[in-house]
């Protein structure tokens, strides 16, 4: 399902590491149902855009 600007973002998990994730762990956008979020989409390294 591609997201449309403006609407509530599709529910999905995720591998994340980093930050306070010392090793690889799956979170899911429930989580933070009524939380603010930003999701930030990195291009793999050394790849145009």
């Amino acid at each position: 399902m591609k997201p449309i600007i403006g609407k509530p973002a599709p529910l999905f998990n995720a591998a994340v590491i980093g930050g306070e994730y010392s090793k690889e762990t799956q979170i899911n956008l429930s989580d933070f149902i009524g939380k603010k979020v930003v999701l930030y989409f990195y291009p793999k390294d050394a790849t145009p855009g």
